[in-house]
C-alpha cells in the first residue's frame, strides 16, 4: 500500500494530502501560474482550495516567500480568479 504525500499549506500550515491542495509554481520563466497537474517545472507552493487561505498567503507574504519572487497585485487578481473557478476537492 502506497503512503499519500502530505503538504503543508503556507497559510494556514495544515498539513494535508497533496492531492487536495492546490499547487502555485514559479515556472523556469518567472511566471506565476495555478500548476493543476502537480507536475509543472518551478518552484511550488500549496495552499488549501479556499479563498481565504490565498488571501492570507498574500497578507503575510507566505507565498511570496515560498516561491521567491514578489508577486505583482496583477498575478495576485489572477490567482483569484482561477481559485474562485477551482474544482472543490473532496
Amino acid at each position: 500500500m502506497k503512503k499519500t504525500p502530505m503538504r503543508m499549506c503556507v497559510a494556514c500550515r495544515q498539513m494535508q494530502p497533496k492531492n487536495s491542495l492546490v499547487r502555485v509554481v514559479r515556472g523556469t520563466d518567472d511566471k506565476i501560474i495555478i500548476d493543476r497537474t502537480g507536475k509543472a517545472n518551478g518552484r511550488g507552493a500549496y495552499l488549501c482550495p479556499k479563498l481565504d487561505c490565498l488571501n492570507k498567503a498574500v497578507k503575510i507574504r507566505a507565498l511570496e516567500r515560498a516561491l521567491e519572487k514578489s508577486i505583482s497585485p496583477e498575478v495576485i487578481e489572477l490567482l483569484k480568479e482561477e481559485f474562485m473557478n477551482e474544482p472543490k476537492a473532496e
